[in-house]
């Protein structure tokens, strides 16, 4: 057995030759089961040897001390439920035998911490494209959006078409289903990512398709997106258009194509690079193994002038004091809490619970609460200071660590991640995922099986540092890696062909 001492295990993962069993904290009551354990094995823990009562997944925990009913179960040192009923030292504790101890709303108290990273700005760059508004992209691609669902056959239609001709493979259709009969957040919301898609520095040029009757009318949804380069950027509205609109279209998409092929890549310094922190189909080693590195990851592009994006704010829930107290100042504080119980009321007003969140995928891989999640979560962001927090649909403003407003969904929550202005999503997952948003969406696994079984999904495999590889020397093949990808190599969403948007929705449609 090892333990990780205290939270900033996050840096020290590597200290220790990793074992069957992992304790992340000294207050811990329970420990986490590396590989399988049978009923009637003995553990050591802490000195002190333990039987196993009953046979134990990996990713899974086992108590360590007596549990008395309702008495605090604690996990990276800090309590992810209670136990439902008295359970044994040895015991298999899950999502049957733990509890949430999440409910409602919360008043908060602000309690800053300092935080050093003594991380040396190592002058770094990549390749990049430098567009006419000043910012970079790490892609030169040809995006066709629709304003309204009611076009996605033709902007398919069209890209095809166009990918035949040129024979190139950066061209893009992006469906989806909304932009009319919709109202209030929703309606916005729609004109938001779609904005937000038009002003993305990974496309070098976009045809915008209307119909032209929606509620997203082409003419006040243009000037909702605010000053473009009007080079670049194309509007067609085909209810206007006499004719066959996919025979119209192509000829601006030929030209608009010429002109992205002028473009080169040039250095950059690394402190231009904005990267989105994601997890999905999570496990028990998450919070061990690949979140912990995306968080060294965050704290070295922050300590390089980069900037990091942390979503998926109902996967916050138990851990938002952490994210709180790192706040930079007051005001941002206050907004950290508005994003946290804005969330909690969105739940509560569609008479949901806050606590229910681990997917059966989580729970099947060890995740038994959403406390749990959290907690595993939140090492993503490292431990840097929170530089900015967004509401849903906004572009980034500051560089450094920001916190954003969207859901856990993975595919809402990938495109809000591209939106507010990443260039690129990390994507931690212990139980795999193949899809991909609209920029580049890499997949790192938590476990060496999942990396193992699914080499077409799988980018990254941080699954080694439960091996023994020491997460420093990871973390820094990591970095070369997430430089190469922001320099044109491609993750497997992108050669698999998977780009997908997907747009919050709350209201009503009519």
């Amino acid at each position: 057995m090892r333990s990780l001492g205290d939270r900033s295990f996050v840096f020290r993962l590597s200290t220790d030759i990793m074992t069957n069993i992992l304790k992340i904290n000294p207050a811990d009551n329970v420990v986490v089961a590396i590989q399988p354990q049978s009923a009637g094995a003995v553990i050591e823990v802490d000195g002190k040897q333990i039987t196993v009562l009953e046979d134990v997944p990996a990713g899974h925990k086992i108590a360590i001390t007596d549990l008395a009913e309702g008495e605090n179960v604690i996990k990276y040192g800090f309590p992810i439920g209670h136990a439902k009923e008295a359970k044994k030292a040895g015991s298999w504790m899950n999502e049957n035998n733990i509890k949430t101890n999440l409910a409602g709303l919360l008043s908060y108290e602000y309690h800053p911490k300092e935080v050093v990273l003594n991380i040396p700005d190592e002058k770094r760059t990549f390749m990049g494209y430098r567009r006419k508004d000043g910012q970079v992209g790490i892609r030169n691609e040809v995006w066709i959006i629709p304003t309204v669902g009611c076009v996605n056959g033709i902007i398919q239609r069209c890209a095809e078409r166009l990918r035949q001709e040129t024979g190139a493979d950066n061209i893009f259709a992006f469906p989806h289903n909304y932009g009319c009969s919709q109202l209030g957040d929703d309606h916005e919301n729609t004109k938001k990512i779609l904005r937000d898609m038009i002003h993305h520095p990974n496309a070098g040029a976009i045809l915008v398709v209307s119909l032209g009757c929606e509620n997203n009318q082409p003419d006040v949804f243009k000037e909702f997106c605010g000053e473009i380069d009007e080079d670049r950027v194309k509007f067609v509205v085909t209810q206007k258009i006499e004719g066959d609109e996919v025979e119209y279209c192509m000829p601006i998409l030929r030209e608009l194509y010429t002109k992205t092929q002028h473009d080169k890549r040039v250095p950059v310094p690394l402190s231009e690079l904005r990267v989105g922190l994601k997890c999905g189909g999570s496990d028990g080693f998450s919070g061990i193994t690949a979140n912990p590195l995306l968080g060294m990851l965050s704290d070295w592009l922050v300590a390089q002038g980069g900037t990091t994006v942390l979503t998926e704010v109902p996967e916050m829930f138990g851990a938002e004091t952490i994210l709180m107290d790192r706040c930079a100042n007051r005001e941002l504080f206050d907004q950290t809490v508005s994003l946290i119980n804005d969330f909690k009321d969105y739940f509560l007003s569609h008479g949901e619970p806050v606590g229910e969140n681990p997917s059966p995928g989580n729970k099947a891989g060890g995740i038994s609460t959403l406390e749990d999640k959290a907690l595993g979560c939140t090492q993503k962001c490292g431990k840097s200071l929170v530089r900015g927090v967004m509401p849903y649909g906004e572009r980034l403003q500051v560089k450094g660590l920001n916190l954003l407003s969207a859901p856990g969904n993975d595919l809402v929550a990938s495109t809000a991640l591209a939106s507010c202005g990443c260039h690129m999503v990390l994507f931690t997952t212990g139980r795999g995922t193949p899809f991909g948003t609209y920029v580049p969406t890499m997949k790192i696994s938590t476990n060496s099986n999942l990396a193992k079984n699914k080499p077409n999904w799988i980018d990254f495999n941080a699954g080694v540092i439960a091996e023994g590889e020491p997460m420093e020397e990871v973390a820094k093949r990591f970095a070369e890696f997430v430089i190469a990808v922001a320099n044109g190599t491609k993750t497997n969403n992108e050669k698999n062909g998977y780009h997908e948007i997907a747009i919050f929705k709350n209201g009503v449609t009519l």
